[in-house]
């Protein structure tokens, strides 16, 4: 096994595809696809490319750390409590556990995720 893993920013597999949970849809009618490409240290870390669709809904992290990188499309995060930040291709962020928020994606976005748990 290789300690070195590249994630492929346009994956030629089928993706896993979802939805946000009902009760944190806030508008519109977002679909999810996940190209989950790595999981490390047991399942506590995974890595892969994440695609949404336009629509507003709520982000809860709870324990989870979250790493992001914007490949394409625009996203609006409102933190609870918070002004709204616009992420755009080229940006990067995290949201850090307890994170508690709004996301809107307002053109399909597709980024780079490392989870933590």
């Amino acid at each position: 096994m290789s300690l070195l893993k590249a994630i492929d920013t346009n994956p030629s597999f089928t993706p896993r595809e979802s939805g946000p949970l009902p009760e944190r849809l806030m508008s519109g009618n977002p679909a999810f696809r996940t190209w989950a490409q790595d999981v490390a240290r047991g399942e506590s870390i995974h890595t892969g490319v994440w695609e949404a669709t336009p629509g507003e809904m709520r982000s809860i992290k709870g324990e989870t750390f979250e790493f992001c990188h914007i490949l394409s499309g625009i996203v609006e995060l409102t933190p609870e409590g918070g002004e709204p930040v616009i992420y755009k291709a080229g940006d990067s962020f995290v949201m850090k556990p307890g994170y508690v928020g709004v996301w809107k994606t307002i053109e399909t976005v597709r980024k780079i995720y490392v989870t933590v748990t």
